[in-house]
């Protein structure tokens, strides 16, 4: 009797212990759970609202957090708010963001003024990422005295995309160097009740409407400012013959035979309306004609592209790139980079060929020449590559009108930091003319003020 009450307690204690213990390693595992949850690293990307950044904030749990460990809070802006936070993010020494999107207007400023860190040395250091991949003209772009302030995401330039079918049932044949009189004669033709003839920027915004429409005033003849001989600007030039010629040609286009609701229209809205077979022709980045024909595109097989149209200058497509850079009141540079390395990377193209939801043509171009080597993209991007690329080089960055410039190298846009607000403000003016609500000379008038005041 003794014996098993012995036991019993011997029995219990040994079951009091394992469950201590079991308990004990309970415990430490959802301690150790907790612990690496709260070490777990996150940045905080700003990128712009377009496609290719959409696919790969969709991707970058499955490409990049698995195997890197780093996990990404996107936040995805239209270009506007984008350019609005980022610039007050960057300027003032925020920390919202480890890593931001912008393009060739704002790297070489933000970056010799000491905002944004050299990604030179990464770049060049790290051999997965094959710095000497980088298309030249989009890495100089994004450089300033031999440094490269952000990596290029995409590059792009502009070019005039239309229907081949309803241009051949019209009678009208597009050249491959168009100019500007020839697509707004074909415009008007091709306009119906259902269809308009040409979908153009008119949302305010210097990299809105402002891109569309300095691309037409440079090829007019006109400018925003006259420049000094140290580069610096002179004299506003708004309410010169040229520019009241560009501005009158664009918001008469628009309003003969452009898109509905053309001041409320921008990048987006017109790439949603030409693939709804709402317009038969469009004018705007290169970029575009991936989603054109990618294999879920309404209008694939239908399109075709001409170099950006031109008057007074042989070329007058812009050179853009979305690119990542990372502001030096970053909170993490070094993942930062490790995120940049990927998603602009050579091995990202390849991997996104096939999760992409527009499949291999609708990968983000122009900033590798290794792009353009493999096998599937050169398959899905035949109808569109090589006047991509053509068009990228001849982009006119240095010379872009028939007058020196002001400022850093740029066409649709002046390298000026005072260009921002300045296109901004003056956009806003532009808008109301194309829709109707206020006169090209009073625009064109209260544009000249702010202009010059902008450069006292």
């Amino acid at each position: 009797m003794q014996k098993r009450r012995a036991e019993s307690v011997r029995r219990r204690k040994m079951l009091a212990v394992a469950l201590t213990i079991g308990i004990a390693v309970i415990a430490t595992s959802f301690v150790a759970a907790a612990s690496a949850r709260s070490n777990a690293k996150t940045i905080s990307v700003a990128v712009v609202a377009n496609g290719q950044m959409q696919d790969i904030a969709r991707l970058t749990p499955s490409l990049f957090t698995e195997k890197s460990g780093i996990k990404v809070k996107y936040t995805i802006l239209d270009e506007g708010k984008l350019r609005q936070i980022t610039t007050r993010d960057v300027g003032s020494g925020g920390k919202a963001f480890d890593a931001v999107m912008l393009g060739p207007y704002e790297a070489p400023q933000f970056g010799t003024a000491g905002l944004l860190r050299d990604l030179t040395s990464m770049a060049k250091g790290d051999k997965a990422y094959k710095y000497s991949d980088l298309i030249p003209a989009v890495r100089n772009a994004l450089s300033a005295k031999g440094h490269m302030y952000a990596a290029p995401f995409y590059g792009e330039s502009s070019f005039l995309m239309y229907r081949k079918d309803i241009l051949a049932k019209n009678g009208v044949k597009m050249p491959l160097h168009p100019t500007w009189q020839q697509v707004a004669a074909a415009a008007r033709k091709i306009k119906t009740s259902s269809m308009a003839g040409i979908c153009l920027r008119g949302k305010p915004g210097w990299g809105d409407l402002g891109a569309a429409f300095t691309t037409v005033l440079n090829t007019f003849g006109g400018t925003w400012w006259s420049a000094k001989p140290n580069g610096k600007p002179d004299k506003a030039q708004v309410d010169q013959p040229a520019f009241k010629n560009a501005l009158d040609f664009y918001a008469n286009l628009v309003q003969d035979a452009g898109e509905k609701d053309a001041a409320n229209s921008s990048y987006n809205e017109c790439l949603t309306q030409y693939q709804a077979g709402k317009v038969a022709m469009w004018y705007d980045a290169t970029v575009a004609a991936g989603f054109l024909e990618a294999k879920d595109s309404p209008v694939k097989g239908k399109n075709g592209f001409a170099f950006a149209p031109h008057f007074k200058t042989p070329s007058t497509g812009w050179l853009w790139t979305w690119a990542l850079a990372i502001p030096k009141s970053s909170p993490d540079p070094t993942d930062a980079w490790k995120y940049i390395a990927w998603a602009t990377g050579p091995q990202y193209l390849k991997a996104a060929g096939s999760r992409v939801k527009g499949g291999w043509a609708a990968i983000p171009p122009g900033t590798r020449f290794s792009t353009y080597r493999i096998p599937q993209y050169k398959k899905a991007a035949k109808a569109f590559a090589a006047t991509t690329l053509a068009a990228m080089k001849a982009a006119p960055i240095t010379n872009p009108g028939t007058t020196k410039r002001p400022g850093l190298p740029g066409v649709q846009y002046v390298g000026i930091p005072q260009f921002q607000d300045v296109g901004n403000r003056c956009t806003q003016l532009f808008a109301a003319v194309i829709a109707g609500s206020m006169k090209d000379t009073a625009a064109l008038s209260q544009c000249q003020q702010i202009a010059s005041q902008a450069i006292r």
